[in-house]
């Protein structure tokens, strides 16, 4: 008897993902947008990649954040299914998801970090650690929380650079671009902010963990 087209379609959606897996991309995007929520949006940390390049649209070309942001993302996915394959692209979607569920919910609530705009080296730093860690923990599922990270990682696969090094191009090359419009200490401190998630990032995705073996008994 042939299997219904609904069963077939379930079974190919849920290969690859597990419970465990699905719940580590829902932390790791809790994590994140917590710090872009309560740190980045709060102090006005400048991003690179694909935010960073809508926010360069946006002042330069007046086209809205509404219509460039999805231009962006859907091309920096399509150059990811070139190159990393559908399974990437249906993680993605679960991660691109749950990000978004995570940012309304952060929005419903007032800011839950004291303001640390007087503080910029700090923000760049706290900010930095709560990207790093969540989309860290993204990735290391085979995922990414938007157009920026299937960039980097399209870059890594391509030119087998690490992907810290991918992370820090993109982002770099969109910061120095920023420089027309954004003042330089502003940058400074957004350049700090994405080599300290950059390096997490790749750090947490090549992280060995060692099961634990119970001695044995003699």
């Amino acid at each position: 008897m042939a299997k219904k087209p609904l069963t077939v379609l379930t079974r190919k959606l849920k290969e690859g993902l597990s419970w465990k897996k699905t719940a580590f991309i829902f932390i790791g995007a809790a994590i994140c947008t917590f710090g872009i929520h309560n740190i980045h949006q709060q102090t006005g940390i400048t991003e690179g990649g694909v935010i960073g390049m809508m926010l360069l649209a946006e002042h330069w070309l007046a086209i809205p954040p509404a219509v460039i942001t999805p231009i962006l993302d859907l091309s920096c996915y399509l150059l990811a299914y070139r190159y990393l394959g559908g399974r990437f692209i249906k993680i993605s979607m679960l991660s691109t998801i749950s990000v978004s569920i995570c940012y309304k919910f952060w929005d419903q609530f007032p800011r839950m970090l004291p303001d640390l705009t007087a503080y910029p080296l700090f923000a760049a730093i706290l900010g930095g650690v709560f990207v790093g860690i969540g989309v860290g923990m993204i990735v290391r599922q085979g995922g990414s929380s938007g157009g920026d990270d299937a960039l980097a990682l399209t870059i890594s696969n391509v030119t087998h650079w690490r992907l810290s090094r991918a992370y820090l191009f993109t982002d770099l090359l969109v910061l120095g671009l920023s420089l027309t419009y954004i003042p330089f200490m502003r940058i400074a401190f957004s350049v700090l902010t994405v080599t300290i998630s950059s390096f997490l990032i790749d750090l947490i995705q090549n992280l060995k963990l060692q099961r634990y073996e119970s001695p044995k008994r003699i």
